[in-house]
């Protein structure tokens, strides 16, 4: 298979599940062990760099929203201010737990047999909450009390085991903090902004004397196709789980974890 093949099955996969609640670093690693996709290191590197690219479709798609909170934000507005503090609170935790456990985190855990049981679990959790009998109390991801969006960010940094899913675990906590599914999942969008540049910084600066000019056009593929798919996943996604929930992707999560025990288990 061509680089150039690989970088867009890659983008796909990433444009697709990072802003659902199925993991997208566990489909990649998935990708990688049964189809032979993004083996090496570049291509460990190259599935942290193109997720640029689908954070740039939320940059996109909430421009006007996001513009208007930067704007506040310099001219004294108190729910620009406040949010942005709530986005900051969120993202702390996720960096700390990065900095001390990182490393042991992808050493011991980056693995499929990890990657197919969490699924399987995310997925037994997802069912679990979509049936709870919920009362939302918060309907704006831009105006959850403080204390809310710092609950957030702990459950976030579960997600740092491949497999969890960001998306999955700051909607989950987010649902059962009182937020309605739609601002559950908005305020999942806006974390990953500065939770995934920061990643996308860091991989970037580690991964840098490596990068030559075939790699660069190999990542400006995935890019490019990670931030197309990724517009079209989330204008879907938001309208989907207001009017029918998670269960989809609940199961989805189930089956392909349980086909990965399957395949793993006869030494696939």
């Amino acid at each position: 298979m061509s680089d150039t093949i690989r970088a867009v099955i890659l983008g796909i996969i990433e444009g697709v599940t990072e802003f659902l609640p199925v993991s997208s670093t566990g489909h990649l690693l998935l990708a990688e062990r049964f189809f032979g996709l993004g083996e090496g290191a570049f291509w460990d590197s190259f599935t942290v760099l193109i997720q640029l690219g689908a954070i740039l479709a939320i940059v996109g798609l909430y421009f006007r929203k996001l513009w208007d909170v930067v704007i506040g934000f310099f001219t004294g507005d108190t729910y620009s201010r406040r949010f942005v503090i709530g986005v900051l609170v969120a993202f702390l935790p996720a960096v700390v737990v990065g900095l001390v456990a990182g490393k042991y985190i992808k050493s011991m855990l980056f693995n499929p047999w990890v990657v197919c049981f969490t699924l399987i679990v995310g997925g037994a959790i997802l069912l679990w909450v979509d049936r709870l009998d919920l009362k939302p109390r918060e309907h704006d991801a831009t105006k959850f009390p403080l204390l809310m969006y710092l609950y957030i960010g702990i459950a976030q940094c579960v997600a740092m085991i491949p497999g969890v899913s960001r998306s999955g675990a700051s909607i989950v906590a987010a649902m059962l903090l009182g937020a309605d599914k739609r601002a559950a999942a908005e305020f999942s969008f806006f974390l990953a902004i500065p939770t995934m540049i920061g990643a996308f910084a860091y991989d970037f600066y580690k991964s840098r004397a490596e990068m030559t000019m075939d790699h660069m056009g190999i990542v400006a593929i995935g890019f490019v196709v990670s931030f197309i798919t990724a517009i079209i996943v989330v204008k879907s996604f938001l309208e989907y789980v207001t009017r029918h929930g998670f269960v989809v992707f609940a199961w989805w999560r189930v089956i392909v974890g349980t086909l990965g025990l399957i395949a793993l288990a006869l030494g696939r």
